[in-house]
């Protein structure tokens, strides 16, 4: 996982208007600072000894600030602007123009106290930011408001609007340079994970391919006695206490682990998609799901039946929660509740995803190609919580990247099934599923266990340019 164990880094401007007291600009500084350092957050910012209270106020501040920015231009994820005072928009914009850098910007700003209005106490930051926003709008530089318009940075509401802010800046740094693996051809009755290359290659997001038997001829020629063999296998037993597994079938799946992460060690792809159904199992006698779901844990996303699309869609999701994500199919209605949806995969969703689960065998497949070629299954209920779908797709003939993204809950209903699966409850299920159809969206869609969806929709659609056709947050 690219940004794993990283400290988030912001460049903090912090507006200043001069015939406002120094000392609200002051103790306005002084509260921000220590509120992003509660939050784990590193500070690039202008200090007193730079400008005057550390703030920008004039074109000369701006080109200091700029110049600190661009110095830091590797480390920095966003940009902060606090307005203590009513701030100057112009030189606000100047300082985020001149630093050249492309990062997502969120505008705060401080509230004023009813008893506070006289000269020496007002801030009027509610009416500068207006000022600001609206120079922003005219330089064409996208940004992110509050939840609310002024906020305190000690309150509860700017505490989550950061953490949302925060989940921008990790997606829209993470895709870039983004490499992502497609291990084998897509299945032959696979239409629907069609996609294009060089649409992706476009938004910077590469796509390294390699055939499925290479994997496979790499996986048959290692030694099952191999120190990262014999690891690997052990990984498995800790993880899924196999009962009724054949050994040979373990060894198999250990094999393949070892294989497939050389390879993606060896060309620094981030999430990838596999090719099944029934290829695999037909020539190697064993489905990768137990593999996938333990790479999905430690942070290489894992999506099925060579759905490059859903890896993106995992990774993304990974991104923002800072937790696995799943591929899954919708796949059942529940009853005659139009809320909810039973979602099912085979399975390999991340180990985090259930309560508890075990290992089996592929009941669909084993029809086909026999059982004792297809055992490496993940089965169980998804726990309880919330969640938050994405599921994004090239649309060739526009020559654009689209999605839809939704927030919801895992449920706790019980459905007699096999696989992984799970009762999620989504509000406005039916106009997402007509908006999915109508415009040509695939059957599996991404999963994290968490509530992230303002930060996708904002991400996708106001900084990265992709088009966002259904959102419910």
């Amino acid at each position: 996982m690219k940004q794993a164990g990283t400290v988030p880094t912001l460049g903090v401007i912090f507006g200043n208007r001069g015939f406002f007291p120094d000392t609200l600009v002051e103790e306005g500084r002084s509260r921000m600072l220590s509120a992003l350092s509660v939050a784990g957050v590193k500070v690039i910012t202008l200090g007193p000894e730079d400008t005057k209270c550390g703030a920008v106020e004039t074109r000369e501040d701006a080109i200091k600030c700029a110049a600190l920015f661009r110095k830091h231009a590797e480390e920095i994820d966003g940009i902060l602007v606090s307005l203590p005072n009513f701030g100057d928009e112009r030189a606000v914009a100047d300082a985020i123009r001149l630093s050249g850098l492309s990062v997502p910007v969120l505008v705060q700003a401080f509230p004023d106290e009813l008893d506070k209005l006289d000269p020496a106490g007002r801030r009027d930051a509610f009416c500068g930011k207006i000022s600001l926003c609206n120079n922003l709008v005219q330089y064409g530089i996208n940004f992110t408001n509050t939840s609310i318009h002024v906020e305190a940075p000690e309150s509860s509401t700017f505490k989550g609007d950061l953490e949302n802010f925060l989940a921008v800046c990790r997606i829209v740094k993470g895709l870039r340079g983004l490499r992502l693996g497609a291990v084998g051809a897509r299945p032959a009755a696979f239409n629907t994970v069609r996609f294009s290359e060089k649409l992706l290659e476009r938004y910077g997001v590469s796509v390294e391919t390699v055939d499925l038997s290479e994997i496979i001829a790499h996986a048959q020629a290692l030694d099952s006695c191999a120190a990262d063999v014999v690891r690997e296998l052990s990984l498995l037993r800790e993880t899924f206490q196999p009962q009724g597994i054949p050994e040979t079938a373990l060894g198999k799946m250990a094999r393949l682990s070892v294989a497939l992460k050389s390879w993606i060690e060896k060309t620094g792809v981030d999430a990838i998609a596999l090719q099944c159904w029934t290829a695999i199992e037909e020539l190697y006698g064993v489905v990768p799901c137990a593999i996938m779901s333990l790479f999905s844990e430690i942070g290489i996303p894992s999506a099925c039946e060579t759905d490059v699309m859903g890896a993106l869609s995992m990774y993304i999701l990974q991104l923002a929660s800072q937790s696995p994500a799943a591929l899954m199919d919708w796949n059942n209605n529940f009853g005659d509740n139009l809320n909810r949806v039973i979602l099912f995969h085979c399975s390999n969703l991340p180990t985090s995803f259930f309560l508890r689960c075990t290992m089996s065998y592929q009941h669909i497949i084993a029809g086909t190609v026999g059982k004792e070629n297809t055992f490496g299954t993940v089965v169980g209920k998804v726990a309880p919580g919330p969640a938050t779908f994405l599921r994004l797709s090239t649309v060739d003939q526009e020559g654009s990247i689209a999605g839809v993204v939704a927030e919801g809950r895992f449920t706790d209903d019980e459905v007699k099934t096999f696989g992984g699966y799970g009762v999620a409850e989504i509000p406005g299920l039916q106009n997402l599923l007509h908006v999915l159809t109508t415009h040509g969206f695939e059957h599996h869609v991404a999963v994290t266990k968490a509530a992230v969806g303002r930060a996708v929709t904002e991400a996708l659609d106001k900084y990265l340019g992709w088009r966002v056709l259904h959102t419910n947050v």
